[in-house]
């Protein structure tokens, strides 16, 4: 992809991020109040306000529950050049043909939801550990028995979906069947296509599940450098939701550790934990075994980290966004530093630089690592600040909950300069840059000129000329037929800055903040023009 078609498409994924941002505040701040260790249980007893406040989780769960198709409609919205509404319906189309393909591959394979829960593996002959094997490779998707692959699935979808509708939503069939030409086209071209990627899927994905299976027994296995392995993993499979069986692996088999406990045998990490924590006195040692998994490795990165790293992406933002990206990153900061939710950050560079995604699960391995080290305790699964306190300051210095401070204060000075400077010296676009962010932006356009539109669309050409209109946080960004009838002094007196052929096709308008207001009067003026 040339770095046009990755910048449309980090643009395309801040739109469920910065929701999920706002519903991981929600469920961070529904967890303080529904957790009587902190507001005490005459609080959690007053039924009417916990009602509500199990409404607003389960509002935010249901948000953080349909993640894959938040992300197949804003990906083929963001990534349409025209009539985005068109493919945004046809990604739902897609994501529901997508599953349901591979849901009746594993039905005619005898693979439904109620033959492959663990109990029913078990019933059947199967071992604990096989059977959690197995049914963690799986989940239900809107109502859609399929294979557990998370937001990467309506990534996909969202990418195949976008091409199909540029591709295709200006097509022209014969006049007998003409009715079902242009834009009513993409979701037929979809119904037929997205099949076949859903076949594939059924074939490839569960080699990935098979390959994470085989890491979790090298990782049981490896001491120190099999907890680093696990916590690399973990984070590097975040995009695709593989990280999903890994954890349940150390969770609920003996991948996590086996005890014996009041003279039973107890298996998976979060098991023992949760034991241990009925007990009245624990076997710290036990503890911080069955911990090493568990929320301690993930503390020092999601509560300090990955925070630090926000305010560095704010610090870099363009002057102009700069308070924009600053209440974007408020709120992801203080979901991932209160209860661990990290994906509004993490999805903002992720996608934009392989060197800070590394990094990041590098240093995500090395902070499970360093807790097993230093013998912490702290256990539970969701690492923010609330299982820092509850299950580590709360529970006394045994726990040795002070080495996830320590650390973690460390990781935020690691963080915010490597993201910082990598950020700066690599130009990675993160929110709030653009391509030319050292150019000095003027701002004299007329945004109340109602002619405004039309006089752009004029200057570039006409209507006929322009091909795809977009923009980013400072550029009018387009696609035109024959960039040399463009003109330029026209475009001055509309309040431009300057202009940028980046292409033969590829030109741009410099406006500055203003252009969020001018993309939508050239849209406009270009509508009428074709229609008229």
């Amino acid at each position: 992809m040339n770095s046009g078609i990755w910048q449309k498409l980090g643009k395309a994924l801040m739109t469920p991020i910065s929701l999920i941002a706002a519903a991981g505040i929600f469920l961070g701040i529904g967890s303080v109040l529904q957790n009587p260790n902190i507001v005490g249980e005459g609080f959690t007893n007053l039924i009417l306000i916990q009602h509500v406040i199990g409404i607003v989780r389960a509002v935010a769960n249901g948000i953080f529950g349909n993640l894959p198709l938040l992300f197949a409609v804003s990906i083929a919205f963001g990534l349409a050049n025209k009539e985005k509404t068109t493919a945004a319906f046809s990604s739902v189309i897609g994501f529901i043909l997508f599953h349901i393909v591979i849901q009746y591959f594993l039905t005619a394979n005898g693979i439904t939801a109620d033959t492959h829960t663990v109990d029913a593996l078990v019933a059947s002959g199967m071992d604990t550990l096989e059977a959690t094997q197995l049914a963690s490779r799986y989940e239900t998707v809107l109502g859609i028995f399929t294979l557990r692959m998370n937001v990467f699935g309506g990534i996909l979808v969202g990418l195949l979906v976008s091409w199909l509708h540029n591709k295709f939503h200006t097509i022209e069939l014969p006049t007998a069947i003409s009715f079902f030409g242009g834009k009513r086209f993409v979701p037929i071209i979809t119904t037929v296509t997205v099949p076949f990627l859903g076949i594939l899927m059924y074939y490839v994905w569960p080699y990935f599940g098979l390959m994470i299976e085989g890491l979790g027994n090298i990782i049981a296995q490896s001491g120190l450098f099999g907890t680093f392995l696990f916590g690399f993993l973990e984070r590097l499979l975040i995009p695709t939701g593989l990280h999903h069986i890994l954890n349940q692996l150390v969770r609920f088999t003996a991948i996590g550790g086996t005890a014996m406990i009041d003279g039973e045998q107890t298996v998976g990490a979060l098991n023992i934990f949760n034991t241990l924590l009925a007990k009245n006195s624990q076997d710290m040692e036990v503890m911080s075994q069955a911990t090493r998994f568990l929320a301690q490795g993930k503390i020092p990165f999601m509560v300090f980290g990955l925070p630090a790293a926000a305010l560095a992406m704010v610090q870099v933002s363009l002057r102009e966004k700069k308070e924009e990206v600053k209440s974007l990153m408020s709120a992801s900061g203080l979901a991932s530093f209160t209860t661990g939710i990290t994906e509004p950050i993490e999805f903002s560079f992720i996608f934009v630089s392989p060197i800070l995604f590394i990094f990041h699960a590098f240093m995500a391995g090395m902070s499970f690592m360093l807790m097993d080290f230093f013998n912490v305790a702290i256990g539970n699964v969701q690492g923010g600040a609330i299982d820092l306190v509850v299950f580590g300051i709360f529970q006394g210095l045994d726990t040795n909950w002070y080495w996830a401070v320590i650390v973690g204060l460390i990781y935020a000075v690691i963080y915010y300069y490597v993201f910082k400077i990598v950020i700066t010296n690599r130009k990675v676009l993160t929110p709030g840059r653009a391509m030319d962010d050292e150019l000095e932006i003027s701002n004299t356009a007329s945004i109340n000129d109602n002619q405004l539109g039309h006089t752009i669309v004029t200057a570039l050409g006409g209507a006929e000329n322009i091909e795809a209109i977009d923009n980013c946080f400072t550029r009018l960004r387009l696609v035109l037929k024959d960039t040399s009838i463009v003109d330029e002094e026209l475009l001055k007196q509309t309040g431009a800055a300057g202009t940028v052929k980046a292409s033969e096709t590829q030109y741009q308008v410099i406006y500055g903040l203003d252009v969020e207001k001018i993309a939508p009067k050239v849209k406009e003026a270009v509508k009428y023009d074709e229609d008229n």
